[in-house]
């Protein structure tokens, strides 16, 4: 493995141009700007993003998920609430968000604590999702014990058709979060390794932002 992890190739896509000396002042503008741009280049699946949080302990744990929507208040998802990041953000609710975009050599981390938005909002979330995504998180129990896979279809089967009949069923655990940011990076890989590191930090009165060393 050793041999064959040094044989791949890094930094393989290509990067747009960017100055990063000449960013706006707002980091969900250059965020919105780098995102459609990875849309636009083909970037497959670029709302999928590495949730990591940590328990009570300090113990990490990450995962990825989609985001739901990005606004001035942060970066929102939605879980289930027997979910493990759930159970860590109810002790610890320090979390980051990581988007690596591949093809175009971008990736963005952001970091802050998050927040359950309420019931109203998560009822939304779930009703705007598709029955078949609907039924699956009915279904499930997650990270519990499963005997078999025909026992999960078995039971999607029963969500599904509990939806169909039912099409205003909201699941009562399901939970929609934000991540409110207090640190922004963007980060733009160069193949003569003087990769571009932009950083943006809360404070008071908007946003500060930087460069820093690779």
């Amino acid at each position: 493995m050793r041999e064959l992890l040094r044989s791949l190739p890094a930094l393989s896509g290509t990067a747009p141009a960017f100055d990063a000396e000449a960013v706006p002042d707002d980091p969900l503008e250059l965020f919105v700007d780098w995102f459609t741009t990875a849309l636009s280049r083909g970037v497959p699946e670029p709302h999928a993003a590495t949730l990591s949080t940590a328990d009570v302990a300090g113990q990490p744990s990450a995962r990825v998920l989609v985001l739901k929507d990005v606004g001035p208040e942060g970066f929102a998802f939605a879980t289930d609430a027997r979910s493990a990041k759930v159970e860590d953000l109810e002790v610890n609710p320090q979390a980051a968000l990581t988007f690596w975009w591949q093809p175009v050599v971008r990736q963005v981390r952001i970091s802050g604590a998050a927040r359950f938005l309420g019931e109203e909002a998560s009822a939304e979330d779930y009703l705007a999702r598709s029955p078949r995504s609907r039924a699956a998180a009915a279904s499930v129990r997650p990270g519990r014990e499963l005997a078999s896979v025909t026992d999960l279809r078995d039971a999607m089967a029963r969500s599904r058709a509990r939806i169909d009949e039912d099409p205003g069923f909201v699941l009562p655990t399901w939970q929609a979060w934000l991540v409110v940011p207090d640190v922004i990076e963007f980060w733009q890989g160069s193949l003569d390794r003087a990769h571009a590191r932009v950083v943006y930090r809360s404070c008071e009165g908007g946003w500060s932002r930087g460069l820093v060393w690779p």
